[in-house]
């Protein structure tokens, strides 16, 4: 799952018969029934082109998408929200974080064994504590369309757009994240268990908000941006 979790970020297009000539290429064997089941578990698929850790729930509200043609010329304008798989040695876990569009600021993340939706709401209302979004932007995942997601939202007076399904750049700006994210920190440390991960992702959030100058940004930091 960890190689195959690499190449997801070099190849997201990658599907499950592609996935597994790679890895078995690199001198691990792999059918692709097995392929689908990994891919399954880390709730990734091949896009178009989305990452899917966050199945729909077809019972649940889905909003329009809200970004399109829009520009994004100030903080607090546009926020989004993302999951991703991270790869342990002794298992999995999975991470949610918050991003203001404008700053690329990081405004809450949080860290779970697994995809129930209390570690979503936690950091949502963890970002809510530090400002408010016209826009909120999602996936059409169960985990933000569910009715205790979305009411936070609607109580705040935020506009909610869902990506529409399909497309890849929706959330553009957190996939950089992640890209970064891992090959700056998780691949390189290769945590063991949570409370490893926890902390280490901590410190690379701080690093990456208040530290590492962005070209995007004018090679500004995040922080500076969003606290202009």
């Amino acid at each position: 799952m960890r190689l195959i979790d690499e190449q997801y970020l070099k190849t997201p297009f990658y599907g499950s018969r592609r996935m597994s000539v790679v890895i078995s290429n690199m001198g691990f064997p792999m059918g692709r029934e097995k392929a689908q089941a990994l891919m399954r578990t880390m709730g990734i698929e091949a896009i178009y082109p989305k990452p899917n850790l966050s199945k729909r729930n077809l019972n649940h509200k889905i909003y329009p998408y809200l970004l399109r043609n829009l520009d994004i010329t100030r903080v607090n304008q546009v926020w989004s929200i993302d999951i991703t798989y991270l790869p342990l040695e002794g298992g999995f876990a999975y991470l949610v974080a918050i991003i203001d569009w404008f700053s690329r600021y990081v405004l809450a993340w949080r860290i779970s064994s697994t995809l129930e939706n209390a570690f979503c709401i936690e950091a949502l209302e963890a970002a809510l504590r530090i400002g408010t979004p016209e826009i909120f932007n999602t996936d059409q995942g169960c985990q933000f369309t569910a009715k205790n997601f979305t009411d936070i939202l609607l109580n705040n007076d935020i506009q909610i757009s869902m990506d529409s399904k399909g497309r890849a750049l929706d959330n553009i700006f957190i996939e950089r994240l992640w890209r970064s994210y891992k090959y700056e920190d998780l691949y390189i440390k290769g945590y063991r268990t949570i409370p490893e991960v926890k902390s280490g992702t901590h410190d690379y959030m701080n690093f990456y908000c208040n530290e590492r100058p962005h070209q995007s940004l004018n090679y500004q930091t995040p922080y500076s941006v969003f606290m202009a």
